[in-house]
């Protein structure tokens, strides 16, 4: 039988809970430091910020700069507004159990136009005397740990013992249950699997008292929008247009663009449950009537007049959210069903996954709950406004990958270490095991006018695979993206890529048997500054100056027929390089020093939708010079400097166009975006240039042509 639910007087128990606040804490835990929201996966194809206060997401105050909850990575669709941890339980009046208050919530977001002043509703704090601390299982990463789980780990520490932020501004309406989180966010590069990142909650009971019938969830205000097409300063009807869905059978609540930016923004964004310790079964509730483990539900933003859909004020309200007080059949425990069509019309709604209840946390104990955040593109060719059966088989696909991370060596999902399954001899349960393709070749690619070679080690061939325990390497696949991918609105940059070449061993049957002489260099060669010794050269030639291109090179390996493994392929993003092709650095000043194109017509070819989002070149430019722009009457325009560290990246074009990601010019070459030192667009007109070489003082002229 479920234990009954008492409410009391929220007032009351706002002075009683206050007054014994000093005694249940420890005084270490209620020192509050700098929240830190700087921190976001960008190891494979997602991009979500988390941080050291229990929530994710950043409400688009960081927007364009930084990802809310951007997929694929550098596409410019959000998923995520933003959203948080959220823990109710009710609170025992002793240190014996005896006697219940409550029930109080937790909730480390809630509804909010904005986060720049969080409000109530926004009660977990930083406690633990850092900030977000990353680790990675890469060797050769800058974070490397033996201790991290995955390719990309975030580790944060947080509390609700506190009753102020860091500004000393009071919590509102906030009762401490007394409870210390430790949470690990874990990501990886594998293709299979860089499209969730999983969240793993440590709660611990900080306080002198019992902690009864907990409930854990994670609530998320998700808005799946493309803002390359439509900016989040929009308004308000940039957030009503998402529909939503739950599937019991994957544990999965998500939501999908039903009538935005639909066509520019084809995807999901799942929110997972995967699975706690300890673990839980169907709750009883009368005879053989069962209430689920794992419930969903979801409401409008700040709507207090829909039964259906009510957004919750109080504790009250948000413990019964957490409960699952709908479900999706009509049969229901506290309130009316939703049928499921309903949610799938557009609407600014949230959307809660929560497991419970957990029978109690004694005073010093723990439980563990592990959720994933997936995202998805949808599959097949319906509509892409609609949420049919056909479009979520990228989701759930997606969404296996994250359990199969979480149950690790329990292969079979059972709890109990069968025969074959303690892979690592521990004795335990050993989680978030993946199987892996070879490790990723460290790639250089070096630009020239019109070409560009690809060099890379051979790391990959040593790879040895965590499953079978086998070197399984069987060769390379260079890739590359085509001239203007950039400007035209590509959503995903693995699509982007094209296959240039493969080459694999000779010493079996797989693939085409080219084997390796055709790339393998005799000696390997080293470039200043870098100690990798690069065994492979691959040139590409046909490259049009001044255009950006992308280059990745994979290892893949033979499979695992024992395993039931077919061949896999590292990230396709892990190691690509952004190149632009141009002139080489005349220090010897024998070339003539241009524009392109010249004359400029209204918009380049390259150009993007803006007057900031325009670009020219100067080219045969020495390795450091000045470069100044002239009006014909002899008005300074615009004055820029030129070196190996400066080649014009810093103008909005690259921002748009290449995101976070460093670009690699030739050395001869700078962009300009035609915008003047005083920040005007220069208008049509003939205008002259000087260039300084700065090593020999040397100064060259020219002129171009602006016809707008």
């Amino acid at each position: 039988m479920k234990k009954a639910i008492l409410f009391f007087s929220y007032y009351y128990l706002t002075a009683l809970f206050t007054s014994s606040y000093a005694q249940i804490t420890d005084n270490k835990l209620n020192k509050i430091l700098t929240d830190d929201n700087s921190k976001y996966t960008n190891i494979g194809n997602a991009g979500l910020t988390v941080t050291n206060f229990g929530t994710y997401g950043h409400g688009f105050a960081l927007w364009p700069q930084q990802p809310s909850a951007e997929y694929p990575l550098g596409s410019g669709i959000e998923h995520i507004f933003d959203g948080g941890l959220w823990i109710g339980a009710f609170v025992a009046n002793d240190s014996l159990g005896n006697g219940k208050s409550g029930p109080f919530v937790t909730t480390g977001a809630v509804d909010a136009s904005s986060l720049a002043a969080k409000g109530g509703g926004f009660e977990f704090t930083n406690a633990a005397g850092e900030k977000v601390l990353e680790r990675s299982s890469l060797l050769d990463s800058r974070f490397y740990s033996p201790d991290a789980i995955s390719h990309q780990d975030f580790t944060m520490d947080f509390v609700d013992t506190n009753l102020t932020w860091e500004n000393g501004e009071l919590i509102e309406n906030h009762i401490p249950l007394g409870i210390a989180v430790h949470q690990e966010c874990y990501a990886w590069n594998f293709p299979f699997a860089d499209f969730f990142v999983i969240m793993n909650y440590s709660i611990k009971n900080v306080s002198k008292k019992y902690l009864d019938s907990v409930y854990v969830g994670l609530w998320t205000d998700a808005v799946v929008r493309n803002t390359r097409i439509t900016s989040p300063r929009s308004g308000g009807s940039f957030f009503n247009k998402g529909g939503n869905g739950f599937s019991d059978s994957m544990s999965i609540a998500y939501e999908f663009d039903a009538t935005g930016d639909v066509g520019f923004s084809d995807s999901y964004i799942g929110i997972q449950y995967l699975g706690s310790t300890p673990s839980l079964s169907k709750n009883f509730l009368v005879g053989i009537d069962t209430i689920p483990s794992v419930n969903f539900t979801s409401w409008q933003f700040r709507n207090t007049d829909d039964p259906n859909f009510f957004a919750p004020q109080t504790d009250q309200d948000r413990y019964l959210k957490l409960q699952g007080y709908f479900d999706l059949g009509g049969n229901n425990r506290f309130g009316k069903g939703i049928n499921p069509s309903t949610l799938q019309l557009s609407s600014n709604r949230s959307i809660l996954i929560s497991s419970g209840h957990y029978e109690s946390i004694a005073p010093g104990d723990s439980i563990n709950v592990v959720f994933a955040i997936v995202f998805a593109k949808k599959f097949g060719t319906d509509p892409a406004s609609l949420d049919s059966k056909e479009q979520k088989f990228n989701l759930f696909n997606n969404a296996e990958w994250a359990l199969r991370a979480y149950y690790g060596e329990d292969r079979n999902r059972n709890g109990i270490l069968d025969l074959g399954e303690d892979g690592d001899a521990n004795g335990k349960i050993t989680r978030y095991i993946l199987p892996a393709p070879p490790d990723i070749p460290v790639v250089k690619v070096i630009p020239y006018s019109t070409k560009a070679e690809i060099y890379w080690d051979r790391r990959a061939e040593l790879s040895v695979d965590p499953i079978s325990g086998k070197k399984d390497f069987e060769g390379y696949r260079i890739y590359r993206t085509q001239t203007g991918f950039d400007i035209n609105n590509v959503q995903n940059t693995i699509e982007s890529l094209t296959l240039l070449a493969e080459f694999d061993s000779t010493s079996n049957d797989i693939g085409f048997n080219s084997g390796f002489n055709f790339i393998k260099l005799d000696e390997p060669v080293t470039f200043a500054g870098d100690n990798t010794e690069y065994w492979y050269k691959f040139e590409v030639d046909n490259l049009m100056n001044g255009w950006q291109y992308l280059f990745s090179v994979t290892a893949f390996d033979k499979g695992d027929e024992e395993n039931n493994l077919s061949s896999l392929e590292s990230s396709l993003l892990s190691n690509l390089n952004r190149i632009l092709p141009g002139t080489l650095p005349n220090d010897q000043e024998k070339l003539e020093i241009g524009v392109y194109p010249n004359p400029y017509y209204g918009n380049a070819i390259w150009d993007g939708p803006s007057e900031r989002l325009r670009k020219i070149y100067f080219f045969n430019l020495p390795s450091e010079c000045e470069i100044t722009i002239y009006t014909l009457s002899g008005d300074i325009v615009k004055r820029m400097e030129h070196n190996s560290e400066n080649s014009g990246s810093n103008i909005r074009w690259f921002e748009q166009y290449a995101g976070n990601s460093k670009e690699t010019f030739s050395g001869g070459e700078h962009a300009w975006d035609l915008i003047s030192d005083e920040d005007q667009a220069i208008a049509t007109g003939l205008y002259l240039f000087t260039v300084k070489n700065k090593k020999s003082g040397n100064i060259k002229t020219g002129k171009f042509l602006v016809i707008k």
